[in-house]
């Protein structure tokens, strides 16, 4: 596992479900492709549900991340895409991906409104980076 910090800089607000600012020391950068909710055999999972979308994004995510050797604790950053995104779906999503962040500082995190991703019942997307020894 690396060594994660994360200040608390002086100006910016303080946040509950994201870090303004991660510093990770370790030997490896891992990067995820974009998941989305969708299971091994390709099915969709939670059909015009943008929590349940989320949630399925996580596990996905957590699986890419455990294949090489990582977990939710090791993520530096997340960067997540919500098609039509509208304010409310702030919070749906802030919700879904607490547990995978439970008792840790949360990761850096950019949220981006999309018109579309790559087919159409797909709501949101979720990409991470993480740092490991």
């Amino acid at each position: 596992m690396s060594v994660l910090e994360h200040p608390r800089p002086e100006g910016l607000l303080h946040n509950a479900g994201f870090s303004q600012v991660v510093v990770a020391a370790g030997k490896r950068t891992i990067y995820t492709a974009g998941q989305v909710s969708i299971d091994e055999r390709g099915n969709l999972v939670g059909a015009d549900d943008l929590a349940a979308q989320t949630e399925q994004v996580m596990r996905n995510v957590g699986l890419a991340l455990a294949a090489a050797g990582a977990s939710f604790a090791d993520v530096v950053k997340i960067t997540t895409y919500v098609v039509n995104y509208k304010p409310e779906h702030r919070a749906v999503i802030g919700r879904a991906r607490m547990p995978f962040f439970a008792k840790r500082p949360p990761p850096a995190s950019t949220l981006v409104g999309v018109s579309a991703l790559a087919l159409p019942e797909w709501l949101v997307e979720i990409e991470a980076v993480a740092v490991v020894d």
